[in-house]
């Protein structure tokens, strides 16, 4: 079940590729995802760097995973409604990406905005919990000596709040960042509802960097796929 799973994806990158590797620019797919992808927004400027700890105890800066394209999130693990949906969704479109060439190329990153409660133990158990491949994943909280407000500030810079309310929970929106590898934030897509197909055919670009020569004469996923 699961390959007639990944070939019926291939079968939807291949359609929603095959534009891609005949745009001339970056702005070209942001044209084209513009127009069929309601939930997609254009950002392109620089993201704002971050200093946390991963769920194995590394210090992690956006720095540090330069190079790579980022599909980041914001989430905490006591929510008990759209944080594990998001999750599940960021899982899914995970499992797309390794599915294909630009596995090494991307990394998922999970930030969680209830430090105090999500420590890095918290953060590998939920990882366990909903069975998720941690495979090219960060899951990231504040250190020791940071406010407990720092990433729930940081999501703000983002563009979206964590609002704590009285019971514990937190009022927020549902979004996902899309950071390319010199750590330019250059695309939202919002809520649940988007076509994951078409948030992999951006990331598709910015892997291949349409517009300009591969480095290194690296085939692009399309040249990948058609060849075998």
């Amino acid at each position: 079940m699961r390959l007639f799973t990944i070939w019926i994806a291939i079968l939807a990158l291949m359609a929603a590729v095959a534009p891609v590797a005949q745009a001339h620019s970056l702005d070209e797919v942001d044209a084209m995802l513009g127009d069929k992808e309601k939930y997609f927004q254009v950002i392109d400027k620089p993201a704002l760097d971050f200093k946390l700890r991963s769920s194995d105890g590394r210090a992690i800066q956006l720095a540090d995973l330069r190079g790579k394209i980022l599909i980041l999130h914001f989430i905490y693990t006591s929510c008990p409604d759209v944080c594990p949906l998001h999750t599940e969704r960021l899982a899914q479109i995970k499992a797309m990406v390794n599915d294909t060439p630009m596995k090494d190329r991307v990394r998922f990153v999970t930030i969680t905005t209830d430090p105090s409660n999500d420590t890095p133990q918290v953060l590998s158990d939920y990882a366990t919990g909903h069975g998720l491949d941690i495979a090219n994943w960060l899951f990231l909280t504040t250190t020791p000596d940071q406010p407990e407000d720092t990433t729930r500030k940081l999501a703000e810079a983002f563009g979206h709040k964590f609002s704590k309310t009285d019971d514990g929970l937190q009022m927020h929106g549902i979004v996902t960042h899309v950071i390319d590898k010199d750590g330019r934030w250059k695309a939202n897509f919002h809520g649940l509802n988007y076509d994951p197909v078409n948030l992999v055919t951006f990331v598709n670009a910015l892997t291949n960097d349409v517009g300009h020569p591969h480095e290194h004469g690296m085939r692009s996923w399309w040249d990948w796929l058609w060849s075998g």
